[in-house]
């Protein structure tokens, strides 16, 4: 904590994405844990004002709990850095880049991560006819939280139909089958491997929803299996230059051992809601919510 004897922060929360939900669950998780750590909060739903209306706040910190869109995007970032407010996460350039999907596989695969094969294309080229053999997944290039997932099975006849309200420009990659596993990485640590299990595609209502899914922490897996998650987790940490907390997610292929593991993507806005990944990752090596919280408030800065 600081050393002032009640440290402002300001949780910004919800925002216009398609997480905003999700964003509000976190926020508010994350300023009722920064209260019990004797921090004066207050939470701010974050819009078109929100430059004007953190000015007239003057936090000493803002906790940066948006997700999606404008919130990790490198937007509010900038933002911050504008104002010279310190601030949790990642900062500009690693949130622009963690955000873009088929950019960020590009600096994955140059660090030696192993990635699927993918590409962008029009949503008219993808619904026209199938622009990869199936199986393949269809997403938006720059959201998270599996917003706007389409998977097309193996011998999908037709592509699919893609809805009006998608983006123009869609990313689509060689489905990765296996078991889904994720690492959290705070500061220079990588904290351990969870094995997500769900019925079905791990999608937004399994990630969010009571019971929509259950995490096995540590995962049971091989050593070599986990090694080569924490080392790759703390890799794409690094080569995108996030700071703070990040979340990196996997699949893996046991029939193909150590050659069956892919890397999806690094979420540096990982969600803090009661279902989600990172605070149980936190409590496995003994620290609290509230612990968390503190830390990730004591990292926060500019210039990130």
């Amino acid at each position: 904590m600081s050393s002032r004897a009640t440290p402002k922060v300001t949780v910004l929360m919800g925002g216009p994405s398609a997480e905003r939900e999700v964003s509000l669950s976190s926020g508010r998780e994350c300023a009722a844990a920064l209260r019990a750590a004797d921090y004066d909060v207050s939470e701010l739903d974050a819009g078109r004002d929100v430059a004007a209306r953190l000015a007239r706040l003057a936090p000493d910190v803002v906790f940066n709990a948006l997700h999606g869109r404008w919130g990790e995007d490198g937007c509010v970032q900038g933002i911050l850095e504008w104002l010279q407010i310190p601030y949790t996460h990642s900062g500009v350039l690693a949130s622009a880049l963690a955000m873009d999907k088929t950019r960020s596989k590009a600096v994955f695969e140059a660090a030696g991560i192993p990635v699927v094969k993918s590409g962008l294309y029009s949503k008219s080229e993808i619904t026209a006819d199938h622009v990869m053999e199936p199986p393949y997944v269809v997403k938006p290039n720059n959201e998270g939280s599996s917003v706007g997932i389409y998977i097309v099975p193996e011998h999908a006849n037709r592509p699919p139909e893609i809805a009006a309200d998608m983006p123009g420009t869609l990313m689509v990659e060689a489905y990765a089958a296996g078991r889904e596993l994720t690492v959290t990485v705070m500061g220079d640590r990588a904290l351990c491997v969870t094995e997500i299990f769900a019925d079905g595609w791990y999608d937004y209502e399994a990630k969010y929803a009571p019971g929509g899914s259950r995490h096995e922490v540590p995962a049971g897996i091989p050593p070599d299996i986990e090694a080569a998650c924490l080392a790759h987790a703390s890799t794409a940490h690094e080569v995108l230059g996030c700071r703070g907390v990040s979340r990196t997610d996997f699949r893996w292929d046991e029939s193909q051992g150590l050659d069956g593991l892919i890397t999806l993507e690094t979420n540096t806005q990982p969600g803090m809601t009661p279902t989600s990944l990172v605070p149980e990752q936190a409590a496995h090596i003994g620290m609290s919510f509230a612990e968390l919280c503190d830390w990730i408030v004591g990292d926060a800065s500019c210039d990130r």
